[in-house]
Formats: C-alpha cells, sequence, structure tokens
C-alpha cells in the first residue's frame, strides 16, 4: 500500500510521514523531493525552475515508486505536494492503473493556520526569533507564494481524501490517516516535549539549502 500524503507546502505533510512511519513496523518514506533536487542540481541555476514541470520528474517518481511497491513488503509513505491535476494522473494514476493499492490524503487548514506553521519551521523560527514574529519569510518565499493556488486545488474531490488539520496535532493526523486505511499504528509514547522535541528534529533534518 502506499499513503500518498498531498497538502499545501508548510501543512504538515512531512511531520505526518515521519510519525506514521515511526509507528508502522516496516513503512519507509520515500521522498519525491529527492528526484526533484537531483534534477536541479543538474541544470544550471537560471532553468531552475518548478521541478514538477519536468516530464523527467513525473516520470523517475513513478518509476521508482512502482518499483517500491513491487519490491519493498511494507508500506510506503510519499509526503509531495501535487496540485496539477494531469500530474496528479500521470503519476498516482498511472500507479492506480497498473494495480498498486494508493490511499491519497490531503491535508488541509485555513491559510492563517499554514503560514503560522510556515513561521515556525526550519528558517523561518529562526528569522521569527531574530527579527521578530512579523518579519517577511524570505525563506519559505516559493511555499507562500504557492499557498492559495495549492489551497483551492486540493479541496477539489480528485483530491479527496481530504483531513483537516488546523485543530489536530501531528500523532492525531497520522491516526486519522491509519484509521482510513485500515493500518494499525503502535501506540504514541511521546510526551508534549518529547514529542516536540522530535518534530523539531525532523524539520531541522528537512531544511533545504539548495
Amino acid at each position: 500500500m502506499l499513503l500518498w500524503i498531498n497538502g499545501p507546502f508548510g501543512g504538515g505533510k512531512t511531520q505526518t510521514a515521519h510519525e506514521l512511519q515511526r509507528r508502522l513496523p516496516g513503512s519507509v518514506i520515500c521522498d519525491p523531493e529527492h528526484v526533484g533536487f537531483g534534477l536541479h542540481r543538474m541544470l544550471p541555476a537560471p532553468l531552475r525552475g518548478d521541478f514538477q514541470d519536468l516530464a523527467a520528474w513525473r516520470q523517475g517518481v513513478y518509476e521508482v515508486l512502482d518499483l517500491a511497491l513491487g519490491k519493498h513488503a511494507g508500506t510506503v509513505i510519499v509526503p509531495m505536494t501535487v496540485v496539477e491535476p494531469a500530474y496528479f494522473e500521470e503519476i498516482v494514476g498511472r500507479l492506480r492503473a497498473r494495480g498498486h493499492d494508493v490511499r491519497h490524503f490531503a491535508l488541509l487548514a485555513e491559510r492563517a493556520t499554514v503560514l503560522r506553521r510556515l513561521r515556525e519551521r526550519g528558517f523561518g523560527r529562526a528569522v521569527r526569533l531574530v527579527a521578530g514574529k512579523e518579519a517577511p519569510l524570505r525563506f519559505e518565499s516559493f511555499a507562500v507564494a504557492k499557498l492559495d493556488l495549492c489551497l483551492e486545488r486540493l479541496r477539489a474531490a480528485e483530491f479527496a481524501e481530504h483531513i483537516r488539520t488546523d485543530h489536530r496535532t501531528v500523532p492525531q493526523v497520522a491516526e486519522r490517516i491509519a484509521a482510513s486505511a485500515g493500518l494499525s499504528l503502535l501506540p504514541n509514547t511521546d510526551g508534549p516535549l518529547r514529542g516536540r522535541l522530535r518534530r523539531a528534529w525532523t524539520g531541522a533534518r528537512h531544511i533545504r539549502f539548495d
């Protein structure tokens, strides 16, 4: 089974994916961003647009996930924002047509909630500590620029199942996904402090410098 966790940039996809992996024995995370950033590094800087527009990215992600689903016995978890219906069909649609069990979830929240989360993650948190809570999200400019489009597109029926996350914790979102997919998670043994530290570490490990 593949769990595709969609949502706006800053919507909690990565944190949710790692919570699922932590509590779902045998599961693996396959992050399509690695394919995209690899393609970016091959290109001169002026040619580095949205890597999702590259057919090589979409084909590469499809092939890697098809291989993982065919050879790995456990659940495959994919945290990735995809809001172009044609691109979604090119990857998710083809995987389903090939016979794979793909469960898709779009994590949705109010615009203000996502902006707050962007300020609290990675560089956004450091900027806020140094320059104040209203400091511009310079390091999150791409995410902010795409936010309204993501929220609008992901509300569509083709991007169901929708999960509202405004008033859910990361463990609660993971549990909601697992219940919908018929999967049993290990109990959450984290206390509040340990959970915050774990999520901070996950966020720090996923800061992008390119």
